[in-house]
């Protein structure tokens, strides 16, 4: 096999790999020595259901190989590491009764879900809305907002206590009472931060707001009051105008094209929408990464071989479809679901890539026509392997052929394959879906995200060297380097286009391109720029429904919103970091990632029996080394009580950013009236002085501080209220980078991967 070293097409890909989805022992130590080792521990994992595993793993691993078929981040991590995790990314949980029992046993759930990392999406349109009466109780419902604040929170308490970063999404019905009140709540800088906000809107309403006719705010039969549909179309508007929220879900849409419609409801779907859901649904994802798959690229006749692309795709949905036996979920009616239907979100990566490669202008009338070319073979491809996996393991239980082919997403499918599909019967209920794929797009070598057009074409980063020194590291788009690779210092063509080149309208039609040959929907950010008219904003949710489109997110940056990466218009690199900035404030806690690097010391006091276990573990914040967290443990039960306390605040200290160096200073003065200790020719005046010492040696081994005693002698942030010189947003929390972009309706670092929706 080829030299690991040679598998990643740019350092950042195989950083990412070995921060995210290598394998490691609970010590941190690798377990997974090459990308291969990864390979083929998913291909084995994934291999196991089948009759004959051997047969199969092989196949799998070829497509793993090379990054051409790209599962999720949860299976690449969690498939064959023994680990009681799911391998599913999104989940909608049960529908929410109208009770005060039943919505918190809806939280409950919601908590089980989330300590297992699992994105979840929640309607809450059934709560009734503020005001209205509460049977048997003599006071009024407090609304659903009120409850929503309580998911937050808790969202927030899972987050705290370690877990990876929490994403939902919340929806409500166009017709709710309280719809009004939904659109505005994020327009609070501090409310509902864990949410992503859609409403759901109707083709009833859409008629209205056509017709510029009333319409009436309805629950459970009641109405609370008409409004003007067109007067809350433009609410809706001008909210996401200005704050880029709420995003919108053609509901009926949905639900009309839906397979499943014959048994089930969609009112909700995962935080990045790219999975309307059901109650209780589950959906596990993947991505043919259509920028390996080009054929001579940027040369005549360049192309995508057909032959591979349908081979690359029916053995991706084989694995996928094991992942339904293979995974764990955090509840069992989401098992039941997931089993009943077996559905799976096969979708595409570096599609922007792939049309420069082929030398098409994204969003260009050739670039969409070739978009639904692509498209549509790999949902023939989809849809025929999974009536082969019919053939051989039984369709989907709840699988009836008439109803199933009678819905509006099978009725435009080829003849030849509604044929199959009758005789056969097929494996999953549904097979596509486009989804965010920020972090596993740069492990494949930086090619360009989901069905987004490229977003810079370069930029630097700071990496840290394991002796302290910082350098800059270009970070090249895939075609891009592949370029320069061919034609070294030749200009890039004009038909190599950036997302802050593209007309809005651009946008809008590759993803109804692309609409049209997925089953489930589109995980897609259209980009506006900052001086766009309302007028011309609303248009593009116009065209987005005339287009027939599941949905619509757009981002315009602007001071409440903050900026995207700004990339120069003379240069194919973005701007760099500002030297300077040494020191990085953070207006919000750092979040932290699933692995840190850090080091355990032992404090052996003097005066003590048992010694003292101090772990100081880093993370990488502009560039630099800088302690996250800090764990202090003893046998000594005397010392239980303030370790934990000691444990707690410096960890939250740690994490808030900026130059932390005064905790040292602050242990390190603390005197204990009852006598100190020698240690090492020196007089320690406390154990907390002891411990204050071994993390500043620490901070000197990993740069953090010049030397002993050169720590901050007071807390800096005391008189420090903004975010730095950085603007609000653009810092990444994770890394501290100024990368933070919209992509895919998430806000995400482009240096480290690190997502807002997990």
């Amino acid at each position: 096999m080829t030299p690991h070293a040679t598998r990643f097409a740019a350092p950042i890909a195989e950083q990412i790999w070995d921060m995210k989805y290598r394998y490691k022992d609970a010590e941190g130590q690798p377990l997974d020595a090459t990308p291969e080792d990864s390979w083929l521990r998913v291909a084995r994992a994934l291999a196991a259901t089948e009759a004959k595993p051997e047969a199969w793993e092989q196949k799998f691993y070829a497509a793993l190989e090379d990054f051409r078929f790209l599962p999720a981040g949860r299976i690449l991590a969690g498939a064959g590491t023994g680990r009681s995790v799911t391998l599913f990314n999104c989940f909608v949980m049960g529908t929410i009764p109208d009770s005060m029992g039943g919505i918190f046993s809806m939280l409950k759930e919601a908590a089980l879900t989330m300590q297992q990392g699992g994105g979840i999406g929640y309607d809450f349109s059934t709560i009734r809305p503020k005001g209205a009466q509460v049977t048997g109780v003599a006071a009024d419902a407090s609304g659903p907002l009120s409850f929503m604040d309580v998911w937050d929170a808790m969202c927030r308490t899972i987050m705290s206590a370690g877990s990876r970063r929490g994403a939902m999404m919340a929806t409500m019905r166009c017709d709710h009472p309280d719809v009004e009140d939904f659109i505005a709540a994020k327009q609070d800088s501090a409310r509902l931060r864990m949410f992503n906000l859609s409403v759901l809107i109707t083709d009833p309403f859409m008629e209205a707001v056509q017709a510029d006719a009333p319409w009436d705010l309805v629950f459970d039969g009641r109405t609370y009051r008409t409004v003007q549909a067109r007067d809350l179309w433009n609410k809706i508007m001008r909210a996401t105008y200005d704050y880029a929220e709420p995003g919108v879900i053609f509901i009926d849409r949905i639900n009309a094209a839906n397979n499943l419609n014959y048994a089930e409801t969609i009112a909700a779907t995962n935080p990045c929408g790219e999975q309307p859901l059901p109650p209780y649904g589950a959906c596990l994802l993947g991505s043919i990464n259509l920028a390996r798959l080009v054929n001579t690229p940027f040369e005549g006749g360049a192309d995508i071989d057909v032959a591979e692309l349908d081979e690359l795709v029916r053995t991706a949905v084989r694995m996928m479809d094991n992942v339904v036996d293979a995974s764990r979920f955090p509840l069992p009616e989401q098992a039941q679901e997931a089993q009943a239907k077996r559905r799976i979100g096969l979708g595409v990566t570096g599609l922007a890539d792939a049309l420069l490669m082929v030398g098409l202008r994204y969003g260009s009338d050739e670039a969409v026509a070739q978009t639904e070319v692509w498209m549509k073979a790999i949902a023939r491809a989809a849809y025929l392997a999974s009536v082969d996996l019919a053939r051989e393991k039984g369709a989907f239980p709840l699988f009836d052929a008439e109803k199933f082919l009678a819905s509006g997403n099978m009725l435009a499918m080829d003849d030849d394959v509604r044929a199959a599909i009758k005789e056969h019967g097929i494996r999953n209920a549904l097979l596509t879906s486009i989804a965010p794929t920020g972090t596993i797009s740069l492990y494949a070598g930086n090619v360009s995200s989901g069905i987004e057009p490229v977003f810079a074409y370069a930029y630097n980063r700071k990496v840290l060297q394991k002796d302290g020194s910082r350098t800059e590291e270009e970070v090249v788009d895939y075609a891009v380097a592949l370029w320069r690779e061919k034609f070294d210092d030749k200009p890039l063509p004009e038909y190599f286009v950036s997302a802050q080149s593209l007309d809005p309208i651009d946008h809008v039609k590759m993803q109804a391109a692309a609409q049209k040959w997925i089953d489930s929907s589109i995980s897609k950010t259209i980009n506006c720029p900052e001086d766009i008219s309302f007028e011309a904003f609303k248009d593009v949710y116009q065209a987005a429904w005339d287009m027939g489109c599941k949905g619509c997110t757009t981002y315009r940056p602007n001071a409440v919103t903050g900026s995207v990466l700004s990339v120069s218009e003379t240069s194919e690199a973005a701007p760099q970091v500002d030297s300077g900035a040494e020191v990085i404030y953070l207006s919000e806690p750092l979040d932290r990632p699933a692995a840190l690097e850090g080091q355990t010391y032992k404090l052996k006091w003097p005066v003590s029996e048992h010694a003292i276990y101090i772990t100081v573990n880093d993370v990488i914040v502009g560039g630099r080394r800088q302690p996250f967290e800090v764990f202090i443990n003893s046998k000594n039960m005397e010392h239980y009580a303030w370790t934990v306390a000691l444990t707690r605040m410096i960890s939250a200290v740690f994490r808030r950013g900026g130059d932390v160096s005064f905790v040292v200073e602050e242990l390190k003065a603390v005197f204990d009236p009852r006598g100190g200790a020698w240690m090492q020719g020196k007089y320690v005046p406390s154990i907390l002085a002891a411990i204050g010492g071994v993390i500043e040696e620490h901070l000197i081994l990993i740069g953090f501080i010049e030397g002993a005693g050169l720590g901050l002698k007071s807390d800096p942030k005391a008189e420090v209220s903004a975010v730095g010189n950085a603007p609000r947003g653009a810092s990444c929390p994770s890394c501290g980078a100024f990368e933070m972009s919209m992509i895919e309706g998430c806000m995400t670092c482009r240096a480290c991967g690190h997502s807002k929706c997990g």
